[in-house]
């Protein structure tokens, strides 16, 4: 895949995701709208947004995005994060605002927010896509565009009359429906499930493609430093690490992998920052012999070292040696450079 389709790949996978979460909103807001035009034009703009989402999905098919693990676990990972705010959103969507009036009018305001979101993202995909000569993407941008045009000139339609029916309700102590009635609170928590549901298979994948991402050199280190970015002592692989000292810390670094090295540094640098600790970790990081031989046992090791010539056994030996040090695959290792 060229640079120029990574990047169109890139823009279609969070257009999919936003997809996929505005689907689950979408549901909510329905069932809080009583019966009515505006709720006609939630029904519509719902199917308009599967339907956007299936078209995206098969682009990005054609375009090998499957093919590519990298793009693969970047692109589940965005659909895990967009299908877990949607989570946060529904139970909150049904609890704001005094009467049932004014929780559809916060609603309509958060679906022109997402429409306007939804129109820059496509607006963006189209100008990209053409400047690189993917006319395709390029008109499937221009034509989901369109269609999120036309929604948010009929919210922005609803906005006042919406209002007017706060002032009836809230002001006037006329309130014209309630909220409760609508079933929306059952609606809601399907949707929670569905969304839930959906999280959990999204964030298995996500762990599935991660370590195939792994697979491709610097992803493993760059992982690391992200997540350790934003870690809490309890996520590193050294167990009670802020009680120890950088002696105690330096003796157990060489049994972490790179992306957990990356992980401690990234802490420590926005923690303690002890020059020991992140010196001895600048020592041990470094290209593994292959990409992904940290997330291999001893024995796929020696596996793997069967068939590898000398100059991959060296790698091995002198990798395990600065690192896991494990005598089994140090033999094995000395075997192959023995018999080579």
């Amino acid at each position: 895949m060229t640079q120029s389709e990574q990047k169109v790949v890139q823009y279609l996978n969070e257009a999919h995701a936003t997809e996929l979460a505005l689907v689950n909103e979408l549901q909510a807001q329905i069932a809080m709208t009583p019966a009515g035009a505006y709720r006609s034009g939630l029904e519509t703009h719902l199917a308009e947004t599967r339907d956007h989402a299936e078209r995206v999905q098969r682009r990005l098919g054609e375009l090998g995005a499957g093919r590519n693990p990298l793009q693969v676990g970047l692109g589940l990972a965005e659909a895990a994060v967009s299908q877990w705010i949607a989570l946060w959103k529904a139970p909150f969507n049904l609890l704001r605002g005094s009467g049932g009036e004014e929780k559809v009018l916060k609603n309509a305001r958060d679906a022109c927010a997402s429409e306007a979101l939804e129109i820059a993202t496509y607006t963006s995909i189209e100008r990209v896509a053409r400047a690189v000569g993917d006319d395709r993407t390029a008109a499937l941008a221009a034509s989901i565009r369109a269609d999120e045009e036309r929604m948010l000139e009929r919210v922005l339609r609803e906005i006042p009359k919406l209002a007017d029916r706060v002032v009836q309700a809230e002001v006037h102590g006329d309130p014209s429906y309630d909220v409760t009635e609508t079933g929306a609170a059952d609606a809601v928590r399907d949707v929670a499930e569905d969304v839930r549901d959906t999280a959990r298979k999204a964030d298995t994948q996500t762990r599935r493609a991660a370590r195939q991402a792994r697979k491709v050199p610097g992803v493993a280190q760059v992982e690391g430093e992200i997540k350790g970015a934003v870690a809490s002592a309890d996520d590193l692989a050294i167990a009670r690490y802020d009680s120890l000292n950088a002696d105690e810390i330096v003796g157990k670094l060489p049994e972490l992998s790179q992306i957990e090295l990356a992980k401690v540094d990234a802490y420590e640098r926005k923690n303690d920052n002890r020059s020991t600790v992140l010196g001895r970790i600048d020592a041990l990081r470094g290209d593994e012999p292959w990409p992904g031989y940290d997330e291999l046992n001893a024995g796929e090791i020696r596996a793997a070292l069967a068939e590898a010539d000398d100059e991959r056994a060296e790698a091995v030996r002198a990798y395990e040696r600065s690192h896991k040090n494990r005598s089994g695959v140090l033999r094995a290792a000395e075997r192959e450079l023995a018999n080579a």
